[in-house]
């Protein structure tokens, strides 16, 4: 079907998390009005998902609870991420009777990339008809509805599967290079694309361009000026072009490592009520730190706040700072990011969201000591994380906790029983 004769599938399990929750209720979710969202939370609370059926009414999925138009009756359901991990857990196992985890690339809890090539011939039958025996199976065993994308590379099966399956009755779309020149790359809004955000969108319509066919017309000097090395996949994918297998995902080793801890505050916090949330999460980095063994010389932190009137971006501030040694030092690390946080972030105005990260790890024999330090206490401090996290792996999270996150604006007790930031 291509130079290298592959043929790939990309299942996606429609509105999952809401689906899940119609199917619990023995509800059809595409006649039910269903989102699912934290009834205690403000109605500025993102819906994770809804409906079908209220995407129908032209309800925009991921949207805010008070953007729900008045007069649409619908079911609140609280979000219950343990379930929906059981249940995509039971989902990969249905086309593990089918295909070999060798040719899956997980995405994401409900989507999946699947080399269909060596399956053609075994099971004498077409990527159409492959890709409708496991969508069966699934609906079958679980009342859940999926779709799929069938193309002649990832990049084909992923745009099939988010654009040419929502136009055929069947909702399998497919995409060779010669439907995807006819179609795709004149295909607007180019945000529709995979990889294509709202802000490369705005940059390449400054050059008058608003879809993939545009984009092949540019000069590729002047895209590698705009984008960097991201214009080498933005060029490829405009031709259709992903040289990328699953097999080369699955072969992938990153150069380099990192660690990352964010989360949205509930309400707006005032910096110093911020500066609670920022140690408790510092402290549970430095906790992941130890607990695999390694050590950081770089610091990031990322603040976001609430929207100014009459905006609409999200104002932020942050940086990145690369540390002088090595260190997983919960004494060294905290004084660092504290020292950041007061360089960085304003004092007037309301926080909404706080990302703390960790680089350039590298294993705990590779950490630095200088003249000055304390290596005794170093070491007692070490032991101390160890046992911390002996005690929560054993007896749960909140087993030990600092005096702060006793406090009211702290929150990590509360996150501390939460999947993926939300009640399991």
């Amino acid at each position: 079907m291509d130079d290298e004769g592959h043929t790939y599938l990309c299942i996606d399990l429609k509105s999952f998390y809401a689906s899940v929750e119609c199917v619990a209720r023995g509800l059809d979710p595409f006649t039910t009005n269903l989102v699912v969202a934290d009834p205690t939370r403000t109605e500025k609370t993102i819906c994770l998902a809804i409906t079908p059926a209220m995407k129908a009414l032209g309800i925009r999925n991921r949207c805010r609870v008070f953007e729900i138009p008045d007069g649409v009756d619908y079911i609140m359901a609280q979000p219950r991420m343990r379930r929906y991990m059981e249940v995509s857990a039971d989902i990969y196992s249905i086309y593990l009777r089918y295909i070999s985890p060798d040719d899956i690339h997980v995405y994401s809890i409900d989507e999946c990339f699947i080399d269909a090539t060596p399956y053609l011939t075994l099971y004498e039958t077409t990527p159409r008809e492959l890709a409708q025996t496991l969508m069966d199976a699934v609906l079958a065993e679980t009342g859940i509805c999926a779709t799929a994308g069938i193309g002649t590379n990832l990049f084909l099966t992923k745009v099939a599967l988010d654009v040419t399956a929502k136009h055929v009755p069947d909702h399998i779309g497919y995409l060779d290079r010669g439907t995807f020149e006819a179609t795709i790359q004149h295909h607007r809004p180019i945000t529709d694309i995979w990889n294509v955000g709202p802000g490369m969108a705005r940059r390449l319509e400054r050059y008058g361009v608003r879809d993939l066919a545009g984009v092949c017309r540019m000069d590729p000097e002047l895209l590698y000026r705009e984008f960097g090395t991201n214009a080498e996949y933005l060029i490829d994918h405009a031709r259709g072009i992903e040289p990328c297998t699953i097999a080369d995902i699955h072969a992938y080793r990153p150069g380099a490592r990192s660690l990352m801890n964010g989360q949205v505050l509930a309400c707006d916090y005032t910096y110093d009520d911020a500066i609670v949330v920022l140690k408790e999460m510092v402290d549970q980095l430095c906790l992941d730190l130890v607990e695999k063994g390694l050590v950081t010389s770089s610091i990031s932190l990322y603040v976001g706040y609430a929207k100014e009137r009459g905006s609409t971006e999200v104002p932020h501030t942050g940086a990145t700072r690369r540390q002088s040694g090595r260190t997983n030092s919960h004494a060294k690390l905290l004084e660092r990011f504290l020292t950041l946080w007061d360089e960085t972030t304003r004092h007037d105005t309301a926080i909404r969201r706080i990302n703390i990260g960790v680089g350039e790890l590298m294993p705990e024999e590779f950490a630095t000591t200088d003249l000055f330090d304390d290596v005794e206490a170093d070491e007692r401090e070490h032991r101390l994380q160890e046992a911390v996290i002996a005690v929560k792996g054993r007896f749960g999270k909140n087993a030990l906790l600092r005096g702060m996150s006793l406090t009211e604006h702290a929150t990590a007790r509360e996150r501390n029983d939460q999947v993926g930031g939300h009640h399991g």
